[in-house]
């Protein structure tokens, strides 16, 4: 690159001619949203100026949004999105339970997941090609050999000492203090939300949860005759306490259990702050009702900084804390845990009695991983796959789908929520996405009173360039049903 050349006084300073030069170099599309740029010390050496000036214009860069710093990692390319999604409106008296019905639609949806000749967009499913499949699988075949017999054994709940420790150790990062005894191991993180709502519900009981939420919860509800309450959530900070409060003051004595995802909630991303997560344990051990915690996305923070879980602030075992590896490591080996804090009974009698115990190679097999496998390493690296992909996706969306399209702009996880034109009705548009080879999570799947008919769900996590082509079709197919095309 050529050098800079000092400017008269009367003309832009040396810092934001280079800040120029850099966002130039954006627009051109030489660095794409999620591309990581020059370091310091390398873009000093390419335009022969000071470290200070290329420090002051990133700062700028910084300021006008076009660049992100981020820790120990360098300065990203920020996605140029679109207006983020409005917080949802609270209307305190809109607030009821209701009977949940939306499985007609969830089976379309899951059975997209069997098609290998549709995109996979629809399905919140992590990136084979981001996981460390080879190295599981030698460490599953070492670890059989190694425990010969108890490898076809059942380890019987809690599961697997060693892997509960493991799990244990890293807890601590979450300003979690839990003993490998407080743990128990599961078959992914749904049994142990199915197994928390047994222990908790009966039929006709009514359980508080996000909205929107993912819509395996919803069906989990429904199968086990529960009733919802469904409480406004931000996809910035998460659901709305107040709301959570008003509602629980007019349903006295009717939740049994809230259901929350506090870090990178599915569908919308939003994340709780360590306040709301300590208002929110008070606020349900003050009404004697348990918060199940689902922490399955908790790992894949964008920033260096793992969230803390509501679990850190819970003194009275009140919370039951979920999660599993489906999304950082194995979504296949089913191995997941559930720290059900005084519910820890009712939770390992429930476990034995659905299946006796989780398949114990693919304990051995996480528990070594976790233990010599590398597991922060290969966190930090997805991490930063993740982000670029999310924005990259973002971008997309903003030039391709109809103007006054929102999309959210999470710091975690892999999924976009989208907020349409109302015109554009997403159960239609999934009918249409499938006739081009396009599978989608429409809208009201994530409700169970049919809300959000102009919202969609997509996994970002497969994002490529040569994915442009599919957002693309996406975006023509939304703009004609706003326009009445395809009515």
């Amino acid at each position: 690159m050529r050098p800079l050349n000092p400017m008269p006084a009367a003309e832009l300073p040396l810092y934001e001619q280079l800040a120029g030069e850099v966002a130039a170099l954006v627009e051109k599309g030489t660095f794409r949203p999620g591309d990581r740029v020059p370091s310091i010390r390398a873009l000093s050496r390419q335009f022969q100026v000071s470290l200070n000036t290329v420090k002051e214009a990133y700062a700028l860069l910084e300021d006008r949004r076009l660049i992100e710093a981020r820790p120990q990692s360098g300065y990203y390319v920020c996605a140029r999105l679109p207006e983020t999604p409005e917080e949802p409106v609270v209307d305190p008296p809109a607030i009821n339970p209701t009977e949940v019905s939306i499985s007609r639609i969830y089976r379309m949806v899951m059975h997209d997941l069997l098609d290998p000749a549709l995109v996979q967009l629809g399905i919140a499913f992590p990136n084979p090609d981001l996981l460390p499949i080879d190295k599981l699988n030698r460490m599953l075949a070492t670890e059989t050999r190694r425990f010969r017999l108890s490898s076809i054994g059942y380890e019987i709940p809690p599961g697997c000492e060693r892997l509960r420790k493991q799990i244990a150790q890293r807890m601590l990062v979450t300003g979690c203090a839990l003993r490998p005894d407080q743990i128990i191991i599961t078959s992914g993180c749904v049994e142990a939300v199915v197994l928390s709502l047994r222990a908790l519900c009966r039929p006709g009981d009514t359980v508080a949860i996000q909205s929107p939420v993912y819509f395996n919860f919803l069906q989990m509800i429904e199968d086990l005759g529960l009733k919802t309450l469904e409480i406004p959530t931000s996809p910035l900070t998460g659901m709305s306490l107040d709301a959570l409060e008003y509602a629980l003051d007019n349903h006295r004595g009717e939740v049994k259990a809230c259901l929350v995802l506090t870090n990178f909630n599915n569908p919308c991303g939003g994340s709780m702050s360590d306040t709301d997560k300590r208002r929110l344990v008070a606020l349900l051990e003050h009404h004697g009702i348990p918060l199940i915690e689902d922490d399955i996305y908790g790992d894949l923070s964008f920033s260096d900084r793992r969230p803390t879980v509501a679990k850190a602030f819970d003194r009275g075992g009140n919370v039951l804390l979920c999660s599993s590896f489906s999304k950082t490591l194995a979504p296949g080996y089913r191995v997941g845990w559930i720290a059900p804090g005084r519910f820890q009974e009712e939770i390992e009698r429930g476990k034995m009695l659905t299946n006796i115990a989780t398949a114990t190679p693919p304990q051995l097999a996480i528990a070594e991983f976790l233990a010599n496998g590398g597991y922060d390493h290969h966190l930090r690296s997805i991490r930063r796959v993740y982000a670029r992909k999310v924005a990259q996706m973002a971008d997309a969306i903003g030039r391709q789908f109809p103007e006054g399209t929102r999309v959210t702009h999470p710091k975690g996880g892999f999924v976009l929520w989208l907020e349409m034109p109302e015109k554009v009705d997403s159960i239609q548009l999934f009918d249409l996405a499938h006739r081009h080879g396009i599978s989608i999570a429409p809208g009201p799947l994530f409700s169970a009173t049919g809300k959000y008919r102009n919202f969609v769900r997509l996994n970002a996590g497969f994002y490529s360039e040569k994915m442009e082509a599919t957002i693309a079709t996406l975006g023509r197919l939304a703009r004609e049903l706003e326009s009445g095309k395809n009515s």
